[in-house]
């Protein structure tokens, strides 16, 4: 079987874009896996089908890590889906509204750049004292679409990010199905660095779009930075993260804005 795929990145995290509006494909976990092995497929940190909508959304993303499991979004992830969906329409459309495992999303489109509506963010613990890796780390938690453990440090360039990562990743705490891990450093008041150990990558990335939005909400709950906060990701790009305060550590509207690339176009036998 012949494959037609799109490569695409946000700021970094990039992902094989399939078009499954006809529902004619069905990939195997082990599949999708060696479409993302950078060795011996095409090479990302996930994949992306648009299948047709089935519950009130103009599409439907489905997305999935690249060990092949399904995961319930992705917001880099949701940005390119976003402005694919736009290229296979001509580029004509300026906002769409697709269905994720975490709920609807919506995006709307300047140029390369995308910004997307999230769905609300819940599950915030501040301040969890954590043993990992022969060290104690002050853990804060919230789940942006999927669940996120966040660290500030002071030296975000000598963090043992595998190390730390993989031990919070699969730490007890987060158990049964576990949590991507992410360590910041503020720049300056609201504006913040990031990487990120990804659950499914089972390694650092580029860039996590819902990792900037967990870090970004932390960041404002832990030092009152207005809305929107900056975030600088590994792979050298700066996003940027909106929201609304409704109530105490309660969020509405929030949204995370920067670029989706095209890189190439292609096939593969599978």
């Amino acid at each position: 079987m012949t494959l037609q795929f799109t490569k695409m990145n946000g700021a970094g995290n990039d992902f094989v874009m399939l078009d499954n509006r006809d529902l004619s494909l069905a990939l195997t976990k082990d599949q999708i896996e060696k479409l993302c092995d950078r060795h011996r497929g095409i090479g990302a940190d996930g994949l992306l089908c648009v299948e047709p909508a089935t519950d009130g959304g103009d599409f439907k993303m489905r997305y999935y890590n690249a060990d092949g499991g399904e995961a319930e979004m992705c917001g880099n992830g949701a940005r390119c889906f976003g402005r694919f969906v736009n290229h296979l329409h001509g580029d004509k459309l300026t906002k769409i509204r697709f269905e994720t495992l975490a709920g609807m999303i919506s995006a709307e489109f300047e140029g390369d750049q995308v910004r997307i509506n999230m769905s609300a963010p819940h599950s915030l613990k501040l301040a969890q004292t954590l043993p990992v890796a022969g060290t104690e780390l002050t853990v804060h938690s919230v789940n942006t679409g999927v669940p996120h453990a966040v660290v500030f440090v002071d030296d975000l360039a000598s963090v043992p990010v595998r190390e730390w990562g993989a031990g919070l990743r699969y730490h007890e705490a987060f158990k049964p199905k576990g949590t991507n891990a992410n360590f910041a450093k503020v720049l300056a008041p609201g504006s913040i660095s990031i990487r990120t150990y990804e659950r499914g990558v089972e390694d650092e990335t580029l860039a996590c779009g819902t990792g900037m939005v967990g870090c970004a909400l932390i960041h404002h709950e832990l030092t009152g930075a207005p809305s929107p906060v900056s975030v600088m990701v590994k792979g050298g790009d700066t996003l940027k993260v909106g929201f609304e305060e409704t109530s105490k550590s309660e969020y509405t509207n929030v949204t995370l804005f920067g670029p989706a690339d095209f890189v190439f176009t292609g096939s593969v036998s599978i």
